[in-house]
Parts: structure tokens; C-alpha cells; sequence
């Protein structure tokens, strides 16, 4: 029993963030706030084209903002470009 709650603290220090440099933990900090960002853009597009599938995998992939510029630049510009058309 004891040699299995070795195991745990040991499993549990190696996932420990604070073993981080501080230049890993500032990368990391930039490429959360940079993903946030291109998300909140790309859901806030997606609700207001009431594009139900592609909100829900935007909200749910984390992409590092991959999946949302594409999203913003192509989808949406493509849409957004058609609805346009039919009002005119």
C-alpha cells in the first residue's frame, strides 16, 4: 500500500507547473492569452451567424487559434459575404 502512494507523489511532483522556467511560463501565459482572444473573436462571429456546429467546436477544440483565424478569414468572411448578397 505504501509503495502505491510512493507512486502517487511521485506521479504528482512531475506534474508540478512550478518547475517551469520563467521564459516556459511566459510562452505558455502568451499562448493562452493569444488563443483567448482569436476564441473570443471567432465564437462571438459564430453566434452572430447562428452557426451552431461551429460554435461548439470552436468552444470545444483548443486549437491555439489555429481552428478560429481559419474559421474568422474563411468561413465566417465566406458567409458573412453570402448573407450579404441576398440582401442586396
Amino acid at each position: 500500500m505504501n509503495n502505491n502512494l510512493n507512486d502517487y507523489v511521485a506521479f504528482f511532483d512531475a506534474m508540478n507547473t512550478s518547475s517551469l522556467s520563467p521564459g516556459a511560463a511566459l510562452l505558455l501565459g502568451l499562448i493562452a492569452v493569444w488563443s483567448l482572444i482569436w476564441k473570443g473573436i471567432a465564437l462571438w462571429k459564430a453566434a452572430r451567424l447562428a452557426s451552431k456546429p461551429w460554435f461548439i467546436a470552436l468552444l470545444l477544440l483548443n486549437t491555439a487559434g489555429i481552428l478560429e483565424i481559419i474559421y474568422i478569414f474563411f468561413v465566417a468572411r465566406k458567409k458573412e459575404a453570402k448573407d450579404e448578397k441576398n440582401i442586396s
